[in-house]
Parts: C-alpha cells; structure tokens; sequence
C-alpha cells in the first residue's frame, strides 16, 4: 500500500470528525446556544451546504496547481475553522466556523481521489479510494463516539479544540507521506467543465445526493431518536454510535472491492439494501436491541456507496475528473443537508422523532430508481459502442 494513501486516510479522519462528530452532541449544544433541535441542525445543514458550494468553487480555483500544496492549504482552513467553533461564543460565531472548516471537504476528498486513483492500477483504483475514505470511517468508529464521550464529560467545546488539534497533526501527515506531484494534466477549467456534459456524470451525482441524503435524513438526529423513542439513556449515545461507525468502516471497505468487480450491480444492490435497512429501523426503533442492528447495518449499507459512486463519476469524466470528483463529494453533503432539512421538517411537524428515518427511508427509494436507470442506459450505450466495432470489420469486407 502506497504511504501516500495513509496520510489521506490521516486528512480524512480530522475532516470526518468534524463533520459528523455533532450529531451526537447536537443536545448539548442546542442547551447551551438555547436553540430548537431544528436551527441546531444548521450546523450540519449549513456545514454540508458549504462543503457543496466549496467542492465546486475551491477545486475549481485551485485545480492547475500542484496538489500537494493544495492539499495542506486545504487543512489550514480546516484547523481555522475549528478553532473558530471552539471559541464560539454565540450561535452566529459558531456557524461561521463550521461553515470555513467545511469549505475545505469537498476539495480535499475530491483533489485527494484523484491523488489516490492515480497511485494504484486501473483495477485497483475503487479500493484505493475507499483506503482513502477510510480515514472518514474511522473517524466515525473512534473519533465520534469518543469526541462525544468527551464532549458530554468537559462541554462540548472540548471537542473541538480536540478536532483542531488532530488537524495539526493529519496537516504534518501529508507533508510528510504524501509525494509532489504535478498539477492536473488539464487545459483548464473549460477542459474540466467538459466532464459534465456527460449525463451519466449528472445521473451518478444525483444518485449520490439522493442515496447519502436517504441515510443522514435518519442520522442526523439520531441522538433524539436513541434517547426519545428506543430508550437509551443521554450516555450510552457515544457507545451506539460505535456501531454506527463499525458499520460504515465495514461498509465502505466492502463497497470498494465491490464496485471493483461490477460497479453498477453493486450500487444497485447496496441501495435496495439501504431502503430495507431504514424501513425495518423506522418500524423496531422502540426496540433497543433491533436497534442495535439497525445501526450497524444502515451504517454499512449507506457509506458502502461511496467508493463505487466517487468512482463511477470518475470514470464516466475520465478526460477531466477533478473537478466532476470534488462536485461528487459536494453532492455527498448537499444530501447531507437534504436529509438533515427533511429530518427537521419532519420534526417540526410533529410526527416524531422515527419521522426522519422513514423520510430518509423514502429519498433512498428515489436514488435506487435513478441508479437503475442510469445502469440501464449505460449498458444499452456500452452495447450500442460494441455493436459498432463489430459491425466494423464486415462493413470493411464488403467494402
């Protein structure tokens, strides 16, 4: 394995963290900002919409330059915006800083995929993304249970001074391991652009904002869900979640060998499997113990998905993929903030604190109808290109 792709993973735990580490500490800083759960939610809602609009803006700007300096520009932004967060001193102070920090996900993940792909064989590259990405699993696994444990023990501020510090320590990490390398061999960004008049690239964008705002339509209050409706004491959420991030480390390892092997019959399959995991979740969620299950498994079906859809709108932008790759993992938080503003409608309306589940349950239904769509068009396409090579060498012949 190439060092390089470790100190990826290192980057994309210290962003992981600090996207999604508030979901477990959402109640406690809503106390202390004396908020609604619903205008809580904008620090994830507002979080991911920012990391949409930067993935598109940032990458973009940033996209001839060579992506090792990038890359570290992209972690100073991150620590600054944590560190903004932790010294908040009021609501509007503390949206700022997650909206700085998150200007740096969608350009990092995207710039970085690139980076991983091209450090491996063609047949490979799936897996070496999800090697990437694992760094945002293992925040889930260690980082979010445990930065929970330590926000609900010394406040929540705790935590992210914490996140600052792991961003000093991910920003040394791709100094040090990650090789030089070369700007994107592109034109420009008119080249870049390029990539999106591919509709296959629109149609693997669309099923990523759909498929991952299925899974945080349920995830983004979760905390309200374990405590309000399956029983769990307010303590026990950082040990939930456990299982939460085991599932997406698991998910997001086996998605990648996948996606590998048969990239568009395994997204098919891993969303129909999401839609069965969040609808069985919504109706036991008054059950602790089946919602023990539910947790791992909509953890692993949902992040199983990121692998194979960063690389199938790699693929389908392959002459320019930079900038399609940081627009995918802008569409990965704009479901983020699809499913989170769902979720607090649905609240708001009075229908609970399952309601989110089933909405996200509902958006996951959209994005499989998608995915089966595009499949099929990519594969009457695939046949249509092979039936004229074939028809080639005849046409020759009785030429």
């Amino acid at each position: 394995m190439p060092a390089g792709l470790i100190a990826l993973a290192l980057g994309g735990f210290g962003i992981g963290l600090t996207e999604f580490v508030i979901m477990g500490l959402l109640p406690e800083v809503a106390a202390d900002f004396r908020v609604s759960e619903a205008a809580a939610g904008w620090f994830i809602s507002g979080y991911a919409l920012s990391v949409t609009v930067g993935a598109l803006l940032v990458t973009a700007a940033v996209t001839r330059l060579p992506r090792k300096p990038v890359l570290i520009g992209l972690l100073v932004l991150f620590i600054a915006g944590n560190f903004l967060s932790a010294v908040a001193d009021t609501y509007s102070a503390m949206l700022i800083g997650r909206i700085i920090a998150a200007l740096c996900h969608g350009a990092f993940f995207g710039i970085g995929s690139v980076v991983a792909a091209g450090m491996v064989p063609a047949h490979k590259r799936a897996g070496a993304i999800a090697i990437m990405f694992t760094g945002l699993t293992a925040a889930n696994v260690l980082g979010v249970p445990f930065g929970t444990l330590l926000g609900q023990h010394f406040g929540w501020r705790s935590t992210f001074w914490a996140i600052t510090v792991i961003g000093v320590v991910a920003l040394l990490g791709i100094a040090l391991m990650v090789p030089a390398t070369g700007p994107a061999p592109t034109q420009g960004l008119r080249s870049e652009l390029g990539a999106f008049r591919s509709g296959q690239v629109w149609l693997s964008i669309l099923v990523t904002i759909l498929g991952f705002g299925g899974m945080f339509g349920a995830f983004t209050y979760i905390a309200f869900t374990l405590t309000e409706v399956s029983g769990f004491d307010a303590a026990a959420v950082p040990w939930l979640l456990v299982l939460f991030g085991g599932g997406l480390f698991v998910g997001n390892v086996l998605g990648g060998k996948a996606a590998d092997k048969a990239l568009d019959t395994s997204l098919v399959v891993i969303l129909a499997g999401l839609v069965a995991v969040l609808v069985f979740f919504a109706l036991t969620a008054s059950s602790s113990i089946a919602t023990l299950f539910s947790l791992a498994l909509m953890g692993g079906f949902g992040f199983a998905t990121v692998p194979g859809l960063q690389m199938r709108v790699m693929h389908f932008a392959s002459t320019a993929p930079t900038l399609a790759s940081g627009a995918n993992i802008g569409a990965f938080n704009l479901g983020n903030a699809l499913g989170a503003w769902l979720g607090g409608v649905t609240i708001t309306a009075g229908l609970g604190y399952t309601s989110p589940i089933w909405a996200g349950a509902g958006i996951t239904v959209a994005a499989l109808l998608v995915m089966v769509a595009a499949a099929a068009a990519a594969r009457r396409r695939s046949s249509a290109v092979q039936a004229d090579a074939d028809s080639e060498p005849r046409e020759a012949i009785v030429a």
